[in-house]
């Protein structure tokens, strides 16, 4: 629900909304288990099982794009099968869907309360965190990082910067800051960690399996090029799919994260169904707590939740789109979502690494400081 006008965000409303900008979304089962929302007619096949897949499949398929890289291609079906790319997906196992991921910064499908919803507010100054330095990497996979003065002039930054205005209307995007303000919240509760931000999420507010797991292939490319090690990967998007089964594509990228901590958002969708990555068993699946300390309205939920932190009213840094000279203007923001309540367990999970932790170690003592009560 959006904060200021009260109204109803539906998974077909976003997907609607994006499709304005020459996104061509389709909406499985909307309204019902399986609703999830997916790049219509495309499919995702490893490069391995591609010569089966299209030898059973090719009276269907329009075209292939290869990614060399990933080692994953994307298959294209033709119009009249565009429609129905998850149900192929579900009856030949070697290929999946390209599900859309939403940020958790996007309230929808429940009511939430004044205050708590998708725009990030103006708020007062708050103290810079402390310029010290950790040999401590986290990787945000999100909408970028501009160098706000929080973080400008520290020897390990790298900016990424935000698109405030990727529709061309002169006004801000409504995710345009994110990955700068979660950047934040992480440097707030860690101020000595390496940050190391790829952008995957858009300005509008939502990616996919591909994008996602090209950033995560590009995280791990870029630590080994610097000679680093990723000791905690954070990630603050996420879907859901028809079979509740994490996207194939995102499972064997996260698996080359041996050794680190992975943290994800639970969504916002104010239900108990599996938001993937953060219902993997290896992903710390993040909850949003509200001003009590009870899990916020809007917040993902369920056994596969592991962490709850404050989510309500997050105050961290931001930059804004200044109007008419299309310049930015860095300073505060307060904003709402499971997006602000995951760094900080990624903080968390930094801090005990910096104490000398493993990796099992210290997603154990990032629980242990942000339960979830279920």
């Amino acid at each position: 629900m959006d904060s200021i006008s009260g109204t109803r965000w539906t998974v077909a409303e976003l997907g609607e909304g994006w499709a304005r900008y020459g996104n061509d979304l389709l909406v499985h089962d909307p309204g019902g288990p399986g609703e999830c929302l997916v790049r219509r007619g495309e499919l995702i096949a490893a490069r391995g099982s591609l010569d089966p897949v299209l030898s059973r499949l090719r009276r269907w398929v329009d075209g292939v794009d290869h990614d060399e890289e990933l080692e994953l291609a994307r298959v294209r079906l033709r119009a009249a099968e565009r429609d129905h790319c998850v149900t192929i997906a579900d009856e030949f196992t070697e290929v999946s869907a390209n599900h859309v991921h939403v940020g958790s910064a996007t309230m929808f499908g429940t009511p939430v309360l004044f205050g708590t919803g998708s725009d990030a507010e103006p708020a007062p100054p708050v103290p810079e965190p402390a310029r010290e330095r950790w040999d401590v990497v986290v990787g945000v996979l999100d909408t970028g990082c501009d160098p706000h003065p929080w973080f400008a002039g520290r020897d390990w930054f790298d900016p990424v910067p935000e698109v405030l205005d990727a529709d061309g209307d002169t006004e801000q995007d409504r995710q345009a800051g994110h990955g700068t303000f979660v950047s934040g919240v992480l440097l707030r509760h860690a101020p000595g960690v390496v940050i190391r931000a790829h952008r995957v999420l858009s300005s509008l507010g939502f990616t996919d399996d591909l994008t996602v797991a090209a950033g995560l292939r590009a995280l791990r490319r870029d630590a080994a090029a610097r000679g680093e090690r990723v000791d905690v990967v954070l990630l603050t998007a996420g879907c859901h799919t028809a079979g509740d089964r994490c996207p194939p594509a995102l499972v064997a990228e996260l698996a080359r994260f041996d050794g680190a901590v992975v943290v994800a958002a639970a969504g916002n969708h104010g239900s108990g169904r599996p938001f993937w990555p953060a219902a993997l068993p290896e992903v710390l699946g993040v909850a949003a707590s509200g001003p009590g300390g009870a899990p916020a309205e809007f917040s993902g939920s369920g056994d596969w939740v592991d962490a709850c932190a404050p989510g309500v009213d997050v105050v961290s840094s931001h930059v804004r789109l200044l109007p008419r000279t299309c310049g930015r203007s860095y300073g505060y923001a307060s904003w709402s979502g499971t997006s602000f309540a995951a760094p900080q367990v990624a903080a968390a999970a930094a801090s005990a690494v910096r104490g000398g932790a493993d990796a099992d170690g210290a997603a154990r003592a990032a629980v242990a400081r942000y339960p979830f009560g279920g």
